[in-house]
């Protein structure tokens, strides 16, 4: 039996070595998260919170709390915490002149083109597909798939409402055109019901199974490798890849390479890569 703890009302004991190991195993079970020693402070930082709002007055018996949950939903409320949402509109902006340049005049003999945007997190990457596949697409339907394992991500990138700060990389143009802004007295940029219905989002765990009714020819799966370890990597890239078309392309982020990864596909350019094969049944009208 634990210590009894000599703590003031509310306050929660400082995180154990076995406490943060506790959880770096469940994170890692879970959504494939790689907590590596010298992360107990972030640990600690983002569940001190939660832990508190529960009344617990130790790590300890916060996991506890989690795995007696049989809901699921202390679980979700640990990943949202621990789940690291930064991105930026345009993003690695050789991405999407590669996409733009390279892969769309292929595409373009398609009613639909369909992307899927994977760890979208606060969904400027969505949005930034959506816009790029419009001025390069012309007339026809476009679709964003767009996929992340935090709630707390997902209800933010569809809600669509920016701060002007974070707006700023985007071309005046593309501004005015697929953006409105907010009525005073708010500073945000809200993302147009025209561009909003070319997006669809669902809540998907990378590291477990899922499923979509067809492959895709591109999909953008950017700066969340990083924090998996080779084992989950390769578990990522290969259900990924039988996602792919033959002929598509997987985009992802500049800081990750397959390089040590074992994979099917071939290399493009930096942070770039194809699946092999050509035009298959999915290359039709889709």
């Amino acid at each position: 039996m634990p210590p009894k703890l000599d703590l003031p009302p509310g306050e929660v004991a400082p995180l154990a070595p076995a406490e943060f190991e506790q959880i770096r195993q469940l994170a890692y079970r879970t959504f494939g998260l790689d907590l590596k020693q010298g992360k107990e402070e972030l640990v600690s930082a983002r569940l001190r919170r939660l832990a508190r709002s529960g009344g617990h007055r130790s790590f300890r018996e916060y996991y506890r709390s989690i795995v007696e949950d049989h809901t699921g939903t202390s679980l979700l409320a640990m990943i949202d915490a621990l789940a690291t949402n930064h991105t930026s509109f345009l993003r690695e902006p050789d991405h999407f002149d590669f996409l733009r340049q390279q892969v769309l005049p292929g595409l373009l003999a398609r009613d639909t083109i369909r992307v899927w945007s994977a760890a979208c997190s606060s969904g400027e990457e969505v949005w930034t597909l959506a816009m790029v596949l419009n001025e390069a697409c012309g007339s026809r339907r476009v679709l964003i798939h767009a996929s992340d394992i935090s709630n707390k991500a997902l209800a933010f990138a569809q809600g669509g409402s920016y701060p002007r700060e974070r707006c700023q990389g985007i071309p005046p143009q593309w501004l005015s055109r697929y953006f409105k802004s907010e009525k005073p007295p708010s500073t945000n940029y809200s993302v147009s019901p025209a561009l909003r219905a070319q997006a669809a989002f669902r809540r998907l765990n990378l590291v477990q199974s899922y499923s979509w009714p067809q492959p895709f020819p591109v999909i953008f799966c950017r700066n969340v490798m990083i924090y998996f370890d080779r084992d989950t990597q390769e578990k990522v890239v290969r259900q990924m890849t039988e996602y792919l078309e033959p002929g598509g392309y997987l985009f992802v982020g500049h800081a990750e390479s397959l390089t040590r990864v074992e994979h099917n596909l071939e290399y493009v350019k930096p942070a770039v890569y194809r699946k092999p094969g050509g035009r298959s049944r999915w290359n039709k009208s889709l």
